[in-house]
């Protein structure tokens, strides 16, 4: 297990399946970072309880909305004009790189906030996944079943 959580990000992403369950649920309005933040406590043992939701939903949010979303909107509306165009294609690709640094920076906030809770239940993935991905529509519910199962294999 990574003791940080972005370690442990780079690591369960790396794994056969999870790239398009995080794309599959950012799509159903999810937060990938905040789904791999439960899951990094989970594996922790980390309670999951409405508190710590919250907390991690106020410090999460505003950044998604404010930094995040908007890098990966104009990402995505360059794509198509991209291919045609190398000088915005390389412009395109320095947006995706601060879209990660954005996503970096949200889960090493995530992480400090959380780092002192203790540990000492069993991994509820579950929980935390069902917590986290509230506002995600029925459609996420494969893809977050496919994160479960890649997490258990940590």
């Amino acid at each position: 297990m990574s003791p940080d959580l972005w370690s442990f990000s780079l690591d369960l992403y790396a794994k056969p399946g999870v790239e398009p369950a995080c794309l599959a649920s950012q799509d159903a309005g999810a937060n990938v970072c905040l789904l791999l933040c439960g899951l990094w406590l989970a594996q922790r043992g980390v309670a999951c309880n409405e508190d710590r939701l919250q907390q991690l939903r106020k410090l999460a949010e505003p950044w998604d909305a404010e930094v995040v979303r908007p890098l990966r909107r104009l990402r995505s509306q360059w794509k198509a004009s991209a291919l045609q165009d190398t000088a915005l294609d390389s412009l395109r690709e320095q947006v995706k790189q601060l879209e990660l640094t954005a996503e970096r920076r949200l889960l090493e906030r995530l992480e400090a906030m959380a780092k002192d809770w203790p540990g000492a239940q069993q991994n509820d993935s579950a929980q935390w996944l069902q917590g986290l991905a509230a506002n995600a529509g029925p459609a996420s519910r494969d893809a977050l079943h496919q994160l479960r199962v890649a997490v258990s294999g940590t």
